[in-house]
């Protein structure tokens, strides 16, 4: 149980220190505002879907959970 604990704190650092780089750079990382992202606004309704962003999005996270995998 103390090796679950001490997975889970390193799980938790690690998200934090990667929530904190994202923070920094949302400014400048273009995810929700690229080529394939669908925005419509009408005078009473806004609907936004970030489908390019999610695609890329899953295959990062894919690729990424594949080498974890492996490793």
């Amino acid at each position: 149980m103390q090796e679950f604990g001490k997975v889970l704190i390193a799980v938790g650092v690690v998200l934090v220190v990667i929530g904190l780089f994202l923070w920094r750079l949302a400014g400048r990382i273009p995810l929700g505002r690229l080529p394939g992202d669908i925005y419509i606004q009408k005078p009473n309704i806004t609907v936004f879907f970030p489908l390019t962003t999610c695609i890329l999005l899953s295959i990062g996270l894919t690729l990424v959970l594949w080498l974890l995998r492996r490793w």
